[in-house]
């Protein structure tokens, strides 16, 4: 490949050459040549929509495989999507691109969207492009559906209900100490593992469409589990215990966490998990066994609402197999 062929088309060629193959098999894109889309949920059901920007060196590395840079763009909004109960269809993609891009990057960029595009069956129907000499950007609007007026909100949880997770929590935030030299893992496969789930998470889009019938309230874990699930304490008007012993990590997570008891706290507040956390009635442990089955994707028992707050006006208590209060001062990733 010559230099000519590694440098980018105008931005009319670039959309036509990369991006305007993903909005195949959907009528209401047409084929990326307007100036906007037509997207209409099905009778009897509302469209959700989310946005979401990650920026390099912000939300993945700039030497991150620009097929996984990809993905996990993508991803993050399907996981928003699904914590609310819905099924994404559909998406819109703004591109601020470096202006040393170059069409190789381009051409893994969308062949990592074209694949989740089939393993989630969505499609692109618009967007923007622009160049910029700053990081590379990308802003996903995400267009999902569910069924009229049942979207899944953080405020419904009530005084007793029980908190649930989905997967494992951790793993992104100890990767990427890890990639940052801050930490050390265990083994060349703990290392693996947890990358792994830094660079793609995975979007619990078969688990969140059935918590219609069961959840109270839902958030996705992006920021953080306590920060997150804070949301939902402080929209419910309600406070919450979470029992550590009963937190779900990984068998990376829990060597590292085994070898640095210090590290504990960091994993609870530690972001870029994309599992969702959930409340439930008393009682609906069996439904949720349920949906563990269907779906194959561990649901554990993390805790429980409370009516009022806790001491000092904690939203949030987090009490070790004795019922000891742990300390943990950092709640979350702020972007401000």
């Amino acid at each position: 490949m010559n230099d000519e062929d590694r440098s980018l088309p105008g931005e009319f060629k670039l959309i036509a050459r990369y991006l305007a193959p993903l909005s195949s098999g959907f009528p209401g894109a047409f084929n990326l040549t307007d100036d906007a889309a037509v997207i209409a949920p099905f009778s009897g059901h509302d469209l959700i929509v989310k946005a979401d920007t990650v920026v390099a060196g912000v939300h993945f590395r700039e030497d991150d495989p620009p097929d996984l840079v990809a993905r996990k763009a993508l991803r993050v909004n399907l996981s928003d999507i699904a914590s609310k109960g819905g099924i994404a269809r559909a998406y819109m993609l703004a591109l601020v691109l470096p202006k040393s891009t170059t069409a190789i990057w381009m051409a893994e960029f969308a062949r990592g969207l074209a694949a989740d595009q089939k393993e989630y069956d969505v499609h692109l129907i618009g967007g923007d492009t622009n160049a910029s000499g700053g990081p590379l950007m990308i802003a996903i609007t995400a267009f999902g559906e569910v069924p009229h007026d049942r979207m899944l909100r953080r405020s419904g949880a009530g005084p007793h209900d029980r908190v649930f997770v989905t997967g494992t929590i951790g793993d992104a935030l100890l990767s990427l100490r890890a990639l940052q030299g801050a930490m050390s893992l265990t083994s060349p496969e703990a290392e693996a593992a947890l990358v792994a789930r830094y660079q793609l998470p995975h979007p619990r889009v078969s688990a969140g469409p059935r918590l219609l019938d069961v959840a109270t309230a839902t958030i996705d874990i992006s920021d953080g589990l306590l920060a997150d699930h804070g949301h939902i304490c402080e929209e419910s008007g309600l406070g919450a215990v979470v029992q550590s012993e009963s937190l779900p990590l990984s068998p990376a997570a829990r060597s590292v966490a085994t070898a640095d008891p210090d590290i504990f706290a960091a994993i609870l507040c530690g972001g870029d998990d994309y599992e969702i956390l959930f409340t439930a009635p008393p009682g609906a442990r069996p439904a949720v066994e349920r949906i563990q089955q269907a779906t194959g994707i561990p649901i554990s028992e993390i805790g429980y609402m409370t009516p009022s707050l806790g001491v000092a006006g904690k939203r949030i208590r987090v009490l070790d197999a004795d019922r000891k209060e742990l300390p943990v001062r950092v709640t979350g990733w702020k972007h401000f």
